[in-house]
């Protein structure tokens, strides 16, 4: 039996706030809680994009919890999303109907690249012209478009989106979570 996205909404709603779940063809899949260091280096990522995006009014930022119906009735979630503001002028209660302009997954103990780099795949090919993937175990970012090869990024490396979000940019080495080996 192959569940819709109505089935996702009720177990959702029954279930409450309490589980993360995406629908991926025909079935439900429970996601289960990020490690630390990779929700902190999402939250940091986000803020940064936020910071940007916000006050020059160019869309919407959002996080883990929220997800997108795509064109293939798959409803995932990215850690990280961004939508032009003229794509979602305002939003929606439930799942947004349409793929993310950027969306970024941040590798986390219980994720393989393999299956994340699946995901992005998935999302560039309904529609999402940047797919980021972070990955704080190597300190690499990878940045996927559909048609080109894959730029990878290290730290001392910048990190812009000249065609999404001119202007905006942010160094590598800010995204990774601080180490505090001394006292204050």
């Amino acid at each position: 039996m192959s569940l819709t996205v109505k089935d996702l909404e009720a177990l959702q709603a029954k279930l409450g706030s309490d589980y993360r779940m995406e629908l991926v063809d025909g079935k439900i899949t429970v996601m289960s809680p990020s490690g630390y260091e990779s929700d902190e280096v999402a939250f940091r990522f986000g803020r940064r994009l936020a910071d940007w995006v916000e006050p020059n009014r160019l869309g919407r930022v959002t996080g883990s919890s929220a997800g997108f119906t795509l064109p293939d009735s798959n409803t995932r979630a990215p850690d990280v999303s961004f939508v032009r503001a003229e794509r979602l002028r305002r939003a929606p209660r439930n799942f947004a109907p349409v793929a993310p302009d950027l969306m970024v997954e941040v590798k986390s103990p219980s994720d393989t690249v393999e299956e994340l780099e699946r995901k992005i795949a998935n999302f560039l090919a309904q529609g999402t012209q940047v797919g980021i993937l972070i990955n704080p175990e190597d300190s690499t970012v990878r940045v996927f478009q559909s048609g080109k090869e894959p730029i990878i990024l290290r730290n001392g490396d910048v990190l812009t989106l000249p065609d999404l979000l001119p202007g905006w940019s942010v160094a590598i080495a800010e995204l990774w979570s601080p180490v505090f080996d001394e006292e204050p």
